[in-house]
């Protein structure tokens, strides 16, 4: 069920009518939530809601085991059990055809001709998300940072919570089951902010991403008969598909949850407004960005070995967070770009140095942080390349075409008219840089005209480019 179809448009305003008309009746408002949640994850695939209902099983009593563990020998048997067959049913499903493809590949370079067994195997759609909420849940009750919950309903709505289910943000313990566990008041206010910041969404989704796939799905498929100007269109293009479509579920999470009296977590501020590399990366896919930093980049020692250290940890998650994204060498390289770009601050210890938004206390950056922001924003669109090609030589062919002499000829495709809406999105976006969200503040605007307008504008758009549904990006991952 996807957030920009018409069955998620019949099935949001009933859930949502039934779960308010049960206010202070809180175990019946979960119980509803739960069941809704494996309706909407089974409306994927009905097979693979029983994955997901032993994910949630399986972390629900390792985190009572733990908590229960009378020694910490014990404790790190049952947390080790959770996180091997967590990474296992994801190896499994996620990586299978990619060890073995490329283990094959291996033994063929040195001679070794070998016949593999791959799988037709379908990826369970949000397995790499739910599978990190479960292993942030029982490490963290490893490490005591909070007590295991005994509801089986209220966990199994933290795992399984629409919104967020199929592709984040993702959440914590420590963040949602406190909500869950208290009453929820209804909010006029929140309810109309929500509404607010799922018409964002939809418009970064419908408007923009799916209108920008349309020529990026060409120009790549095609790029061997393109210009370099015309493959430059279509990274920058990419750039914000990829940007529209993520950022634009997130929104539609955020304000679906919020309509229901949750504040989930923020997982993309403004990112291509960033000024170095450090700071994007502070600012897209945070909640996965700040997973990694926690359960990962922290435990291997973090920044207090010296330069050493820090370089060898950044590439590691770098590295990891590109191998998450997918089974493809193309996420690696991905992974490893973002690591360098990222290094020379890290090594001058520059990396915490744009905390604050562009533009401050201006209404347009300086020079220099326009500067800042084009370079910032090539170089993310650069190692977006790799993200979106089929392969790592796929990509090499892209690059080597594009800056060459005819990067200067007249484009291959007319965008002019894309373009143009995306220059309009761009200014929305950072007259709202401060809010949460872009428009999350239009009813403060005085003048009504431009209030309504502006509301018009986003509604028409939205429903003149509503058409043919395309599925999210990561979905896939």
């Amino acid at each position: 069920m996807l957030f920009n179809s018409l069955s998620f448009a019949i099935f949001f305003p009933i859930v949502l009518c039934i779960y308010w008309s049960l206010r202070k009746k809180l175990k019946y408002q979960n119980l509803l939530l739960a069941i809704a949640s494996c309706y909407f994850y089974a409306c994927w695939d009905w097979r693979f809601l029983f994955l997901l209902m032993f994910s949630i099983g399986l972390d629900y009593i390792s985190g009572i085991k733990i908590e229960n563990s009378k020694t910490n020998r014990e404790a790190k048997f049952w947390l080790t059990l959770s996180i091997v067959i967590n990474l296992g049913f994801l190896g499994f499903f996620k990586y299978y055809n990619f060890f073995v493809g490329s283990f094959a590949d291996l033994l063929n370079g040195f001679g070794i001709k070998v016949n593999v067994w791959l799988l037709n195997i379908i990826l369970p759609v949000g397995i790499s998300f739910y599978t990190f909420h479960g292993l942030s849940y029982v490490i963290d009750i490893y490490k005591k940072r909070i007590k295991a919950e005994r509801n089986f309903i209220d966990y199994s709505l933290f795992v399984s919570f629409f919104p967020l289910l199929v592709a984040g943000p993702i959440e914590r313990a420590t963040h949602l089951l406190p909500q869950i566990k208290k009453e929820r008041q209804f909010s006029y206010e929140n309810a109309v902010s929500g509404l607010r910041q799922i018409i964002w969404g939809l418009f970064k989704k419908i408007v923009i991403a799916d209108q920008c796939a349309i020529y990026v799905n060409d120009i790549f498929e095609l790029h061997y008969g393109l210009n370099g100007s015309t493959l430059l269109i279509g990274a920058i293009l990419f750039s914000f598909q990829i940007y529209g479509d993520f950022s634009g579920y997130s929104d539609i999470a955020l304000g679906t949850a919020r309509m229901m009296g949750f504040d989930l977590l923020k997982n993309f501020n403004y990112p291509y407004f960033s000024r170095d590399i450090a700071e994007f990366w502070r600012r897209w896919h945070i909640s996965l960005s700040s997973w990694f930093r926690d359960y990962l980049y922290i435990p291997l020692g973090g920044s207090k070995g010296g330069n050493w250290m820090r370089v060898r940890n950044t590439f590691i998650i770098f590295l990891v967070s590109g191998f998450w994204h997918g089974a493809n060498w193309t996420f690696i390289v991905w992974g490893g770009l973002n690591a360098l770009f990222i290094m020379p601050s890290i090594i001058v210890k520059t990396n915490r140095k744009n905390l604050d938004v562009a533009g401050q206390n201006s209404v347009f950056p300086s020079l220099k942080e326009f500067c800042q922001i084009i370079i910032t924003f090539g170089l993310a669109t650069f190692a977006w390349i790799f993200f979106r090609s089929d392969s790592v030589l796929e990509a090499l062919k892209y690059i080597r075409r594009m800056f060459s002499r005819s990067l200067f000829y007249y484009p291959q495709k007319d965008v002019l008219w894309l373009f143009s809406i995306i220059v309009v999105f761009i200014g929305i976006e950072w007259i709202g840089r401060r809010n949460n969200f872009a428009i999350e503040n239009i009813h403060s605007i005085n003048n009504r005209f431009v209030r309504w307008g502006l509301y018009y504008f986003i509604a028409a758009m939205i429903i003149y480019f509503s058409g043919e549904q395309h599925t999210f990006i990561y979905f896939q991952f």
